[in-house]
Protein backbone atom coordinates (compact mmCIF):
# COMPACT_ATOMS: atom_id res chain seq x y z
CA UNK A 1 0.00 0.00 0.00
CA UNK A 2 1.19 3.52 -0.81
CA UNK A 3 2.82 4.71 2.44
CA UNK A 4 2.78 8.48 1.71
CA UNK A 5 -0.93 8.36 0.87
CA UNK A 6 -1.57 6.30 4.00
CA UNK A 7 0.12 9.09 5.97
CA UNK A 8 -2.29 11.55 4.38
CA UNK A 9 -5.20 9.45 5.62
CA UNK A 10 -3.65 9.18 9.08
CA UNK A 11 -3.44 12.98 9.24
CA UNK A 12 -7.25 13.03 9.34
CA UNK A 13 -7.50 10.24 11.93
CA UNK A 14 -4.64 11.37 14.23
CA UNK A 15 -6.72 13.85 16.31
CA UNK A 16 -9.00 10.95 17.29
CA UNK A 17 -6.32 8.35 18.06
CA UNK A 18 -7.56 7.93 21.65
CA UNK A 19 -11.10 7.12 20.56
CA UNK A 20 -9.75 4.85 17.81
CA UNK A 21 -7.66 2.95 20.36
CA UNK A 22 -10.76 2.39 22.48
CA UNK A 23 -12.66 1.31 19.38
CA UNK A 24 -9.94 -1.21 18.56
CA UNK A 25 -10.02 -2.58 22.11
CA UNK A 26 -13.80 -2.96 21.95
CA UNK A 27 -13.51 -4.69 18.56
CA UNK A 28 -10.98 -7.17 19.93
CA UNK A 29 -13.14 -7.85 22.99
CA UNK A 30 -16.17 -8.40 20.76
CA UNK A 31 -14.17 -10.74 18.57
CA UNK A 32 -12.97 -12.63 21.62
CA UNK A 33 -16.57 -13.13 22.69
CA UNK A 34 -17.41 -14.40 19.22
CA UNK A 35 -14.43 -16.76 19.15
CA UNK A 36 -15.37 -18.20 22.54
CA UNK A 37 -18.92 -19.09 21.48
CA UNK A 38 -18.14 -22.35 19.58
CA UNK A 39 -15.97 -23.53 22.49
CA UNK A 40 -18.78 -22.87 24.94
CA UNK A 41 -21.12 -24.72 22.54
CA UNK A 42 -18.75 -27.69 22.72
CA UNK A 43 -18.97 -27.42 26.50
CA UNK A 44 -22.78 -27.61 26.27
CA UNK A 45 -22.59 -30.73 24.06
CA UNK A 46 -20.01 -32.39 26.29
CA UNK A 47 -22.22 -31.69 29.32
CA UNK A 48 -25.15 -33.31 27.56
CA UNK A 49 -23.05 -36.38 26.78
CA UNK A 50 -21.82 -36.74 30.36
CA UNK A 51 -25.18 -35.82 31.95
CA UNK A 52 -23.47 -32.91 33.73
CA UNK A 53 -25.29 -29.72 34.72
CA UNK A 54 -26.09 -27.40 31.79
CA UNK A 55 -26.46 -24.31 34.00
CA UNK A 56 -22.83 -23.27 33.66
CA UNK A 57 -22.43 -23.53 29.88
CA UNK A 58 -25.89 -22.09 29.17
CA UNK A 59 -25.22 -19.10 31.43
CA UNK A 60 -21.85 -18.67 29.73
CA UNK A 61 -23.50 -18.64 26.30
CA UNK A 62 -26.08 -16.10 27.46
CA UNK A 63 -23.37 -13.98 29.06
CA UNK A 64 -21.28 -14.01 25.88
CA UNK A 65 -24.32 -12.96 23.87
CA UNK A 66 -25.16 -10.03 26.17
CA UNK A 67 -21.57 -8.89 26.59
CA UNK A 68 -20.95 -9.14 22.83
CA UNK A 69 -24.08 -7.10 22.07
CA UNK A 70 -23.07 -4.35 24.51
CA UNK A 71 -19.50 -4.26 23.18
CA UNK A 72 -20.53 -4.05 19.53
CA UNK A 73 -23.16 -1.38 20.30
CA UNK A 74 -20.56 0.76 22.07
CA UNK A 75 -18.00 0.28 19.33
CA UNK A 76 -20.49 1.07 16.57
CA UNK A 77 -21.57 4.32 18.25
CA UNK A 78 -17.99 5.32 19.07
CA UNK A 79 -16.56 4.74 15.60
CA UNK A 80 -19.63 6.23 13.93
CA UNK A 81 -19.16 9.39 16.00
CA UNK A 82 -15.46 9.53 15.14
CA UNK A 83 -16.27 9.10 11.45
CA UNK A 84 -18.73 11.99 11.48
CA UNK A 85 -16.23 14.21 13.29
CA UNK A 86 -13.55 13.38 10.74
CA UNK A 87 -15.96 14.29 7.94
CA UNK A 88 -16.98 17.52 9.68
CA UNK A 89 -13.36 18.56 10.21
CA UNK A 90 -12.45 17.82 6.59
CA UNK A 91 -15.48 19.74 5.31
CA UNK A 92 -14.80 22.64 7.64
CA UNK A 93 -11.17 22.78 6.55
CA UNK A 94 -12.06 22.80 2.85
CA UNK A 95 -14.94 25.26 3.09
CA UNK A 96 -12.87 27.74 5.10
CA UNK A 97 -9.95 27.39 2.69
CA UNK A 98 -12.20 27.91 -0.33
CA UNK A 99 -13.35 31.24 1.03
CA UNK A 100 -9.83 32.27 2.09
CA UNK A 101 -8.38 31.29 -1.28
CA UNK A 102 -7.44 33.82 -3.91
CA UNK A 103 -9.93 34.42 -6.70
CA UNK A 104 -7.65 32.91 -9.42
CA UNK A 105 -7.09 29.78 -7.29
CA UNK A 106 -10.82 29.19 -6.99
CA UNK A 107 -11.99 30.22 -10.44
CA UNK A 108 -9.52 28.03 -12.34
CA UNK A 109 -11.35 24.92 -11.04
CA UNK A 110 -14.96 24.00 -11.88
CA UNK A 111 -17.23 24.88 -8.98
CA UNK A 112 -18.95 21.50 -9.15
CA UNK A 113 -15.60 19.73 -8.67
CA UNK A 114 -14.95 21.71 -5.49
CA UNK A 115 -18.44 20.86 -4.25
CA UNK A 116 -17.77 17.16 -4.92
CA UNK A 117 -14.64 17.31 -2.77
CA UNK A 118 -16.71 18.61 0.15
CA UNK A 119 -19.67 16.27 -0.30
CA UNK A 120 -18.76 12.98 -1.99
CA UNK A 121 -15.06 12.58 -1.15
CA UNK A 122 -15.59 13.24 2.54
CA UNK A 123 -18.14 10.40 2.68
CA UNK A 124 -15.49 8.01 1.36
CA UNK A 125 -13.09 9.39 3.95
CA UNK A 126 -15.46 8.60 6.86
CA UNK A 127 -15.07 4.82 6.93
CA UNK A 128 -11.41 4.81 5.97
CA UNK A 129 -10.32 7.25 8.68
CA UNK A 130 -12.47 5.83 11.47
CA UNK A 131 -13.16 2.10 11.21
CA UNK A 132 -11.31 0.57 8.25
CA UNK A 133 -7.92 0.17 9.94
CA UNK A 134 -9.60 -1.12 13.09
CA UNK A 135 -11.63 -3.51 10.93
CA UNK A 136 -8.47 -4.75 9.22
CA UNK A 137 -6.69 -5.37 12.53
CA UNK A 138 -9.77 -7.00 14.00
CA UNK A 139 -10.25 -9.12 10.88
CA UNK A 140 -6.69 -10.39 11.08
CA UNK A 141 -7.09 -11.18 14.79
CA UNK A 142 -10.38 -12.94 14.11
CA UNK A 143 -8.89 -14.96 11.27
CA UNK A 144 -5.79 -15.96 13.21
CA UNK A 145 -7.81 -16.63 16.36
CA UNK A 146 -10.26 -18.82 14.46
CA UNK A 147 -7.43 -20.84 12.91
CA UNK A 148 -5.65 -21.20 16.27
CA UNK A 149 -8.79 -22.50 17.98
CA UNK A 150 -9.39 -24.84 15.02
CA UNK A 151 -5.89 -26.25 15.55
CA UNK A 152 -6.76 -26.90 19.19
CA UNK A 153 -9.85 -28.84 18.11
CA UNK A 154 -8.26 -30.90 15.33
CA UNK A 155 -4.94 -30.21 13.50
CA UNK A 156 -5.84 -32.53 10.60
CA UNK A 157 -9.04 -30.66 9.71
CA UNK A 158 -7.09 -27.41 10.12
CA UNK A 159 -4.89 -28.31 7.12
CA UNK A 160 -7.91 -28.38 4.82
CA UNK A 161 -9.12 -25.06 6.22
CA UNK A 162 -5.75 -23.32 5.86
CA UNK A 163 -5.49 -24.44 2.22
CA UNK A 164 -8.90 -22.87 1.48
CA UNK A 165 -7.98 -19.65 3.34
CA UNK A 166 -4.70 -19.31 1.47
CA UNK A 167 -6.51 -19.61 -1.87
CA UNK A 168 -8.99 -16.91 -0.83
CA UNK A 169 -6.23 -14.58 0.44
CA UNK A 170 -4.26 -15.02 -2.78
CA UNK A 171 -7.36 -14.25 -4.83
CA UNK A 172 -8.11 -11.05 -2.89
CA UNK A 173 -4.47 -9.96 -2.99
CA UNK A 174 -4.58 -10.26 -6.77
CA UNK A 175 -7.95 -8.58 -7.33
CA UNK A 176 -8.14 -5.86 -4.64
CA UNK A 177 -5.68 -3.34 -6.22
CA UNK A 178 -7.60 -3.49 -9.51
CA UNK A 179 -10.91 -3.02 -7.68
CA UNK A 180 -9.55 0.01 -5.79
CA UNK A 181 -8.20 1.57 -8.98
CA UNK A 182 -11.51 1.23 -10.78
CA UNK A 183 -13.31 2.78 -7.81
CA UNK A 184 -10.84 5.67 -7.76
CA UNK A 185 -11.33 6.29 -11.49
CA UNK A 186 -15.09 6.23 -10.99
CA UNK A 187 -14.83 8.85 -8.24
CA UNK A 188 -12.64 11.07 -10.41
CA UNK A 189 -15.27 10.92 -13.15
CA UNK A 190 -17.96 11.82 -10.62
CA UNK A 191 -15.93 14.93 -9.73
CA UNK A 192 -15.73 15.94 -13.40
CA UNK A 193 -19.44 15.26 -13.80
CA UNK A 194 -20.21 17.61 -10.93
CA UNK A 195 -18.07 20.37 -12.42
CA UNK A 196 -19.58 20.24 -15.90
CA UNK A 197 -23.15 19.81 -14.64
CA UNK A 198 -22.88 22.79 -12.30
CA UNK A 199 -21.61 25.03 -15.09
CA UNK A 200 -24.29 23.85 -17.52
CA UNK A 201 -27.10 24.45 -15.03
CA UNK A 202 -25.83 27.98 -14.44
CA UNK A 203 -26.16 28.56 -18.18
CA UNK A 204 -29.52 26.77 -18.52
CA UNK A 205 -31.14 29.69 -20.39
CA UNK A 206 -28.33 29.74 -22.95
CA UNK A 207 -28.58 25.95 -23.31
CA UNK A 208 -32.31 26.13 -24.03
CA UNK A 209 -32.03 29.18 -26.28
CA UNK A 210 -29.43 27.30 -28.33
CA UNK A 211 -31.63 24.18 -28.50
CA UNK A 212 -28.66 22.34 -27.03
CA UNK A 213 -30.41 20.33 -24.31
CA UNK A 214 -29.66 16.97 -25.90
CA UNK A 215 -26.10 17.88 -26.90
CA UNK A 216 -25.28 19.23 -23.45
CA UNK A 217 -26.86 16.22 -21.77
CA UNK A 218 -24.78 13.90 -23.97
CA UNK A 219 -21.61 15.81 -23.11
CA UNK A 220 -22.27 15.61 -19.37
CA UNK A 221 -23.31 11.97 -19.50
CA UNK A 222 -19.94 11.01 -21.00
CA UNK A 223 -18.49 11.33 -17.49
CA UNK A 224 -21.52 9.59 -15.97
CA UNK A 225 -21.09 6.68 -18.38
CA UNK A 226 -17.36 6.52 -17.68
CA UNK A 227 -18.04 6.48 -13.92
CA UNK A 228 -20.57 3.68 -14.46
CA UNK A 229 -18.10 1.75 -16.63
CA UNK A 230 -15.41 1.88 -13.96
CA UNK A 231 -17.99 1.05 -11.29
CA UNK A 232 -19.21 -1.99 -13.22
CA UNK A 233 -15.64 -3.20 -13.65
CA UNK A 234 -15.11 -2.91 -9.91
CA UNK A 235 -18.39 -4.74 -9.23
CA UNK A 236 -17.44 -7.55 -11.61
CA UNK A 237 -14.08 -8.04 -9.94
CA UNK A 238 -15.70 -7.97 -6.50
CA UNK A 239 -18.34 -10.48 -7.65
CA UNK A 240 -15.68 -12.86 -8.96
CA UNK A 241 -13.69 -12.54 -5.75
CA UNK A 242 -16.68 -13.16 -3.49
CA UNK A 243 -18.16 -16.03 -5.47
CA UNK A 244 -14.84 -17.84 -5.67
CA UNK A 245 -14.12 -17.15 -1.99
CA UNK A 246 -17.58 -18.27 -0.89
CA UNK A 247 -17.45 -21.36 -3.07
CA UNK A 248 -14.00 -22.20 -1.78
CA UNK A 249 -15.06 -21.91 1.84
CA UNK A 250 -18.23 -23.93 1.21
CA UNK A 251 -16.23 -26.63 -0.58
CA UNK A 252 -13.75 -26.66 2.31
CA UNK A 253 -16.67 -27.01 4.75
CA UNK A 254 -18.00 -30.03 2.84
CA UNK A 255 -14.55 -31.61 2.89
CA UNK A 256 -14.27 -30.86 6.61
CA UNK A 257 -17.68 -32.42 7.21
CA UNK A 258 -16.81 -35.59 5.30
CA UNK A 259 -13.32 -35.90 6.75
CA UNK A 260 -14.58 -35.04 10.22
CA UNK A 261 -17.36 -37.63 10.05
CA UNK A 262 -14.77 -40.26 9.08
CA UNK A 263 -12.53 -39.24 11.99
CA UNK A 264 -15.49 -39.34 14.42
CA UNK A 265 -16.39 -42.80 13.14
CA UNK A 266 -12.78 -43.89 13.60
CA UNK A 267 -12.80 -42.59 17.18
CA UNK A 268 -10.19 -39.93 16.41
CA UNK A 269 -12.51 -36.96 17.05
CA UNK A 270 -15.38 -36.20 19.37
CA UNK A 271 -18.73 -35.18 17.88
CA UNK A 272 -18.76 -32.01 20.00
CA UNK A 273 -15.32 -31.05 18.63
CA UNK A 274 -16.52 -31.60 15.05
CA UNK A 275 -19.59 -29.41 15.64
CA UNK A 276 -17.43 -26.68 17.20
CA UNK A 277 -14.96 -26.94 14.31
CA UNK A 278 -17.83 -26.62 11.80
CA UNK A 279 -19.12 -23.53 13.63
CA UNK A 280 -15.67 -21.97 13.21
CA UNK A 281 -15.64 -22.97 9.54
CA UNK A 282 -19.07 -21.42 8.96
CA UNK A 283 -17.88 -18.26 10.70
CA UNK A 284 -14.65 -18.14 8.72
CA UNK A 285 -16.21 -15.96 6.03
CA UNK A 286 -16.84 -13.19 8.58
CA UNK A 287 -13.19 -12.16 9.12
CA UNK A 288 -12.45 -12.66 5.42
CA UNK A 289 -15.42 -10.45 4.54
CA UNK A 290 -14.33 -7.87 7.09
CA UNK A 291 -10.80 -7.85 5.72
CA UNK A 292 -11.85 -7.40 2.09
CA UNK A 293 -14.53 -4.80 2.77
CA UNK A 294 -12.26 -2.72 4.96
CA UNK A 295 -9.41 -3.00 2.48
CA UNK A 296 -11.71 -1.69 -0.26
CA UNK A 297 -12.98 1.14 1.97
CA UNK A 298 -9.42 1.95 3.05
CA UNK A 299 -8.13 2.22 -0.49
CA UNK A 300 -11.11 4.35 -1.58
CA UNK A 301 -10.64 6.53 1.50
CA UNK A 302 -6.92 6.95 0.86
CA UNK A 303 -7.69 8.19 -2.65
CA UNK A 304 -10.36 10.55 -1.28
CA UNK A 305 -7.98 11.81 1.42
CA UNK A 306 -5.43 12.63 -1.27
CA UNK A 307 -8.01 14.59 -3.26
CA UNK A 308 -9.12 16.45 -0.14
CA UNK A 309 -5.54 17.29 0.86
CA UNK A 310 -4.96 18.69 -2.62
CA UNK A 311 -7.18 21.57 -1.52
CA UNK A 312 -4.51 22.56 1.00
CA UNK A 313 -2.43 23.64 -1.99
CA UNK A 314 -4.96 26.35 -2.91
CA UNK A 315 -3.26 29.71 -2.59
CA UNK A 316 -4.91 31.77 0.15
CA UNK A 317 -5.03 35.47 0.88
CA UNK A 318 -2.49 36.09 3.63
CA UNK A 319 -1.72 39.39 5.29
CA UNK A 320 1.93 40.22 5.70
CA UNK A 321 3.58 42.25 8.43
CA UNK A 322 3.77 46.02 7.65
CA UNK A 323 7.13 47.21 6.35
CA UNK A 324 6.89 50.74 7.67
CA UNK A 325 5.59 52.52 4.57
CA UNK A 326 4.19 56.01 4.69
CA UNK A 327 1.34 56.51 7.18
CA UNK A 328 -2.18 56.97 5.94
CA UNK A 329 -2.89 60.47 4.74
CA UNK A 330 -6.04 62.38 3.85
CA UNK A 331 -4.62 64.96 1.44
CA UNK A 332 -3.72 62.97 -1.67
CA UNK A 333 -5.80 60.59 -3.78
CA UNK A 334 -7.76 57.92 -1.97
CA UNK A 335 -6.52 55.29 -4.44
CA UNK A 336 -3.43 55.22 -6.60
CA UNK A 337 -1.98 52.76 -9.10
CA UNK A 338 1.74 53.17 -9.77
CA UNK A 339 3.08 51.38 -12.84
CA UNK A 340 0.90 48.33 -12.26
CA UNK A 341 1.13 45.26 -14.45
CA UNK A 342 -1.30 42.46 -13.65
CA UNK A 343 -3.02 39.43 -15.18
CA UNK A 344 -4.28 35.93 -14.56
CA UNK A 345 -1.21 33.88 -15.35
CA UNK A 346 -0.95 34.47 -19.11
CA UNK A 347 -0.34 37.72 -20.94
CA UNK A 348 -0.89 40.70 -18.62
CA UNK A 349 -4.37 42.22 -18.76
CA UNK A 350 -2.96 45.51 -17.44
CA UNK A 351 0.42 46.91 -18.48
CA UNK A 352 2.26 49.65 -16.60
CA UNK A 353 -0.95 51.40 -15.52
CA UNK A 354 -0.65 54.54 -13.40
CA UNK A 355 -3.83 56.18 -12.18
CA UNK A 356 -5.00 58.38 -9.30
CA UNK A 357 -8.55 58.22 -7.96
CA UNK A 358 -9.50 61.47 -6.14
CA UNK A 359 -11.26 61.33 -2.78
CA UNK A 360 -14.42 62.70 -4.27
CA UNK A 361 -15.89 62.53 -7.71
CA UNK A 362 -16.92 60.08 -10.38
CA UNK A 363 -14.26 58.34 -12.48
CA UNK A 364 -15.51 56.36 -15.50
CA UNK A 365 -13.38 53.71 -17.19
CA UNK A 366 -14.14 53.05 -20.87
CA UNK A 367 -12.52 51.02 -23.60
CA UNK A 368 -13.11 48.20 -26.08
CA UNK A 369 -13.36 44.53 -25.16
CA UNK A 370 -10.19 43.19 -23.57
CA UNK A 371 -8.94 46.62 -22.57
CA UNK A 372 -8.57 45.57 -18.92
CA UNK A 373 -11.47 47.50 -17.38
CA UNK A 374 -12.86 44.73 -15.16
CA UNK A 375 -9.33 43.59 -14.29
CA UNK A 376 -8.67 47.06 -12.92
CA UNK A 377 -11.67 46.77 -10.60
CA UNK A 378 -10.52 43.29 -9.54
CA UNK A 379 -7.09 44.71 -8.84
CA UNK A 380 -8.52 47.54 -6.72
CA UNK A 381 -10.65 45.00 -4.81
CA UNK A 382 -7.47 42.95 -4.32
CA UNK A 383 -8.94 39.93 -6.07
CA UNK A 384 -5.73 39.71 -8.11
CA UNK A 385 -2.23 40.80 -7.19
CA UNK A 386 -0.02 43.00 -9.34
CA UNK A 387 2.91 41.34 -11.04
CA UNK A 388 4.79 44.62 -10.68
CA UNK A 389 4.06 48.13 -9.50
CA UNK A 390 2.03 49.08 -6.45
CA UNK A 391 -1.47 50.03 -5.33
CA UNK A 392 -1.90 52.57 -2.56
CA UNK A 393 -4.85 53.35 -0.30
CA UNK A 394 -4.48 56.71 1.48
CA UNK A 395 -0.80 56.65 0.59
CA UNK A 396 -0.16 53.19 2.09
CA UNK A 397 0.69 50.21 -0.09
CA UNK A 398 -1.92 47.48 -0.31
CA UNK A 399 0.71 44.89 0.59
CA UNK A 400 1.09 46.51 4.03
CA UNK A 401 -2.64 46.51 4.75
CA UNK A 402 -4.83 43.56 5.81
CA UNK A 403 -7.22 42.38 3.11
CA UNK A 404 -10.19 43.10 5.38
CA UNK A 405 -9.03 46.68 6.01
CA UNK A 406 -8.78 47.40 2.28
CA UNK A 407 -12.16 45.91 1.45
CA UNK A 408 -13.89 47.59 4.39
CA UNK A 409 -13.17 50.91 2.64
CA UNK A 410 -14.59 49.73 -0.69
CA UNK A 411 -17.98 48.68 -2.07
CA UNK A 412 -18.21 46.59 -5.22
CA UNK A 413 -21.13 45.79 -7.53
CA UNK A 414 -20.52 43.11 -10.16
CA UNK A 415 -22.14 43.38 -13.57
CA UNK A 416 -23.56 39.84 -13.32
CA UNK A 417 -24.76 40.51 -9.74
CA UNK A 418 -24.75 36.85 -8.66
CA UNK A 419 -27.32 35.87 -6.05
CA UNK A 420 -26.05 35.16 -2.55
CA UNK A 421 -28.16 32.28 -1.15
CA UNK A 422 -30.75 33.68 1.24
CA UNK A 423 -33.54 36.23 1.43
CA UNK A 424 -33.60 39.76 0.05
CA UNK A 425 -32.95 41.04 3.57
CA UNK A 426 -29.95 38.75 4.02
CA UNK A 427 -28.57 39.93 0.68
CA UNK A 428 -28.99 43.59 1.63
CA UNK A 429 -27.30 43.02 5.01
CA UNK A 430 -24.55 40.80 3.58
CA UNK A 431 -21.82 43.43 3.87
CA UNK A 432 -23.17 45.19 6.97
CA UNK A 433 -25.19 42.67 9.02
CA UNK A 434 -25.62 45.25 11.80
CA UNK A 435 -27.38 47.81 9.59
CA UNK A 436 -30.66 49.21 10.89
CA UNK A 437 -34.11 49.00 9.30
CA UNK A 438 -33.91 52.72 8.61
CA UNK A 439 -30.66 52.27 6.66
CA UNK A 440 -32.23 49.43 4.66
CA UNK A 441 -35.30 51.51 3.81
CA UNK A 442 -33.16 54.49 2.77
CA UNK A 443 -30.97 52.35 0.47
CA UNK A 444 -34.00 50.71 -1.15
CA UNK A 445 -35.57 54.12 -1.71
CA UNK A 446 -32.45 55.38 -3.47
CA UNK A 447 -32.54 52.54 -5.99
CA UNK A 448 -36.36 52.72 -6.41
CA UNK A 449 -37.08 49.27 -4.98
CA UNK A 450 -39.25 50.11 -1.97
CA UNK A 451 -42.60 49.61 -3.72
CA UNK A 452 -41.50 46.43 -5.52
CA UNK A 453 -40.34 44.71 -2.33
CA UNK A 454 -43.36 45.92 -0.35
CA UNK A 455 -45.60 44.24 -2.95
CA UNK A 456 -43.97 40.84 -2.39
CA UNK A 457 -45.89 38.47 -0.09
CA UNK A 458 -42.93 38.05 2.26
CA UNK A 459 -41.38 41.46 1.64
CA UNK A 460 -37.73 41.57 2.65
CA UNK A 461 -37.93 37.94 3.77
CA UNK A 462 -38.64 36.72 0.22
CA UNK A 463 -36.01 34.16 -0.87
CA UNK A 464 -33.88 35.77 -3.55
CA UNK A 465 -33.87 33.77 -6.76
CA UNK A 466 -33.83 34.31 -10.50
CA UNK A 467 -37.64 34.07 -10.50
CA UNK A 468 -38.53 36.25 -7.51
CA UNK A 469 -36.85 39.36 -8.97
CA UNK A 470 -35.65 40.40 -12.42
CA UNK A 471 -32.04 40.87 -13.48
CA UNK A 472 -32.35 44.63 -13.18
CA UNK A 473 -33.87 44.30 -9.70
CA UNK A 474 -31.04 42.03 -8.61
CA UNK A 475 -28.63 44.67 -9.87
CA UNK A 476 -30.38 47.34 -7.82
CA UNK A 477 -30.37 45.09 -4.73
CA UNK A 478 -26.61 44.76 -5.15
CA UNK A 479 -26.28 48.54 -5.47
CA UNK A 480 -28.48 49.06 -2.38
CA UNK A 481 -26.19 46.68 -0.47
CA UNK A 482 -23.18 48.73 -1.59
CA UNK A 483 -24.62 52.06 -0.47
CA UNK A 484 -26.16 50.83 2.78
CA UNK A 485 -23.24 52.53 4.49
CA UNK A 486 -21.39 55.21 2.52
CA UNK A 487 -17.99 53.70 1.65
CA UNK A 488 -14.83 55.62 0.76
CA UNK A 489 -14.83 54.15 -2.75
CA UNK A 490 -17.71 52.59 -4.72
CA UNK A 491 -16.75 50.35 -7.64
CA UNK A 492 -19.53 49.75 -10.16
CA UNK A 493 -19.14 47.37 -13.09
CA UNK A 494 -21.97 49.06 -15.02
CA UNK A 495 -24.72 49.46 -12.48
CA UNK A 496 -27.26 50.53 -15.12
CA UNK A 497 -26.77 47.69 -17.60
CA UNK A 498 -30.14 46.00 -16.97
CA UNK A 499 -32.45 48.80 -15.80
CA UNK A 500 -35.08 50.93 -17.50
CA UNK A 501 -34.74 54.64 -18.17
CA UNK A 502 -36.62 55.78 -15.06
CA UNK A 503 -34.59 53.58 -12.74
CA UNK A 504 -31.38 54.56 -14.55
CA UNK A 505 -32.11 58.18 -13.73
CA UNK A 506 -32.54 57.30 -10.06
CA UNK A 507 -29.27 55.34 -10.04
CA UNK A 508 -27.45 58.28 -11.64
CA UNK A 509 -28.83 60.53 -8.91
CA UNK A 510 -27.50 58.02 -6.39
CA UNK A 511 -24.07 57.98 -8.08
CA UNK A 512 -23.97 61.79 -8.04
CA UNK A 513 -24.76 61.78 -4.33
CA UNK A 514 -22.07 59.20 -3.63
CA UNK A 515 -19.56 61.15 -5.76
CA UNK A 516 -20.13 64.25 -3.60
CA UNK A 517 -19.31 62.27 -0.44
CA UNK A 518 -16.62 59.92 -1.73
CA UNK A 519 -15.07 58.31 -4.79
CA UNK A 520 -17.08 56.43 -7.42
CA UNK A 521 -15.34 54.33 -10.07
CA UNK A 522 -17.48 52.83 -12.81
CA UNK A 523 -16.81 50.62 -15.78
CA UNK A 524 -19.02 52.61 -18.13
CA UNK A 525 -21.04 50.99 -20.90
CA UNK A 526 -23.71 53.68 -21.35
CA UNK A 527 -23.30 57.12 -22.78
CA UNK A 528 -25.22 58.72 -19.92
CA UNK A 529 -22.75 57.28 -17.41
CA UNK A 530 -19.79 58.52 -19.45
CA UNK A 531 -21.11 62.07 -19.82
CA UNK A 532 -21.89 62.33 -16.09
CA UNK A 533 -18.36 61.39 -15.00
CA UNK A 534 -15.95 63.98 -13.65
CA UNK A 535 -13.00 62.11 -15.14
CA UNK A 536 -13.03 59.57 -17.96
CA UNK A 537 -10.19 57.07 -18.36
CA UNK A 538 -9.82 55.53 -21.82
CA UNK A 539 -8.13 52.11 -21.84
CA UNK A 540 -6.78 50.12 -24.76
CA UNK A 541 -4.92 46.79 -24.67
CA UNK A 542 -4.33 47.01 -20.94
CA UNK A 543 -2.95 50.55 -20.93
CA UNK A 544 -4.34 53.95 -20.05
CA UNK A 545 -4.58 55.65 -23.42
CA UNK A 546 -6.05 58.98 -22.34
CA UNK A 547 -8.00 60.64 -19.54
CA UNK A 548 -9.96 63.82 -19.08
CA UNK A 549 -13.45 65.26 -19.37
CA UNK A 550 -16.00 64.21 -21.96
CA UNK A 551 -15.49 67.36 -24.02
CA UNK A 552 -11.70 67.17 -23.82
CA UNK A 553 -11.58 63.56 -24.96
CA UNK A 554 -14.05 64.15 -27.77
CA UNK A 555 -11.72 66.80 -29.09
CA UNK A 556 -8.42 64.94 -28.58
CA UNK A 557 -8.90 61.15 -28.73
CA UNK A 558 -10.10 59.25 -31.79
CA UNK A 559 -10.79 55.98 -29.91
CA UNK A 560 -13.00 57.81 -27.44
CA UNK A 561 -14.94 59.43 -30.28
CA UNK A 562 -15.48 55.98 -31.81
CA UNK A 563 -16.70 54.59 -28.47
CA UNK A 564 -19.12 57.49 -27.99
CA UNK A 565 -20.42 57.07 -31.53
CA UNK A 566 -20.99 53.36 -30.86
CA UNK A 567 -22.91 54.24 -27.71
CA UNK A 568 -25.07 56.69 -29.63
CA UNK A 569 -25.82 54.12 -32.33
CA UNK A 570 -26.82 51.68 -29.60
CA UNK A 571 -29.33 54.21 -28.37
CA UNK A 572 -27.82 54.08 -24.88
CA UNK A 573 -29.57 50.76 -24.35
CA UNK A 574 -26.87 48.23 -25.03
CA UNK A 575 -23.53 47.94 -23.30
CA UNK A 576 -20.26 48.27 -25.13
CA UNK A 577 -18.70 44.82 -25.49
CA UNK A 578 -16.09 44.14 -22.86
Amino acid sequence: MNTPRLKVLWSFARPHKGALAIGLLLALLGSAAGLATPMVTKWVLDSLGSSASLAGPVLALAGLMVVGAVIWLGQWILLGTVGERVVLKARESMVRRFFRATIPAITKRPTGELVTRVTSDTVLLREAASSSVIGLINGVVMLVGTLVLMSVLDPVLLGTTVAAVLVVIALFTWLMPAIAKEQEKAQERVGRLGGVLEGALRAIRTVKASRAEARQSDRILVDAEAAATHGVRAVRREAVAWVVAWTGIQAATLVILGLGAWRVDAGLLEVSSLIAFLLYAFALMEPITELSQNMTALQAGIAAAGRIREMDALEVEEDRAPTGTAPAGKDGPVLELRGVTAGYGGDPALRDVSLKIPRRGHTAIVGPSGAGKTTMLSLIMRFVRPESGALLLDGREYADLPYADVRSRLAYVEQETPIVPGTIRENLLFTHPDATEEEVRRALGEVRLSDKIAALDDGLDTPLSSTSVSGGERQRIALARAILRTPDVVLLDEATAQVDGRTESAIHDCIRRLAREGAVVTVAHRLSTVIDADTIVVMEEGRVRASGSHEHLLATDTLYRELVEALRIAGESAPVPG
